[in-house]
């Protein structure tokens, strides 16, 4: 049976480092660095998903801009169609949709606002919980 985002969260936590539209992309990117991590919501009012910022939103600012690339707000260089999943997501449609759409980070929506957030990291690790429960689960029928 496979899990869903809910059962991750509940492991994981629900903390989500998140930032303002107006952040700068050097500012998040201090805090990219700080909190190692490779992704940061952006939120604006009433804690509402407005995008997400990236490594690769990182890059592609200064690819395009230079160094002024860092004074650009977070709103003008972040990805602003964000996919979302709800906590009733299974871990396989979740899979599907960072496969297919190439992301290593989902944000977790639930009433419209920001819940969590799942990382690549966080479906590998369920799944090979998931895999080896399995595998004990054959073990003890066959040793009856």
């Amino acid at each position: 049976m496979t899990g869903s985002v809910k059962a991750i969260l509940d492991l994981k936590g629900r903390d989500v480092v998140t930032a303002g539209p107006h952040t700068t992309v050097a500012e998040a990117a201090v805090i990219l660095s700080k909190k190692k991590i490779g992704a940061i919501v952006v939120v604006g009012m009433e804690n509402r998903i407005s995008g997400m910022f990236t490594e690769r939103d990182l890059v592609h600012a200064i690819a395009k801009h230079g160094k002024d690339g860092l004074e650009q707000s977070l709103a003008q260089v972040m990805t602003a169609k964000v996919y979302r999943c709800h906590e009733e997501t299974t871990v396989n449609e979740l899979m599907e949709l960072m496969t297919s759409r190439r992301f290593r980070h989902v944000p977790v929506e639930s009433h419209g606002k920001l819940a969590g957030i799942i990382s690549i990291g966080d479906v590998v690790k369920s799944r090979i919980a998931e895999v080896e429960r399995e595998a004990e689960e054959i073990k003890a029928y066959i040793a009856g």
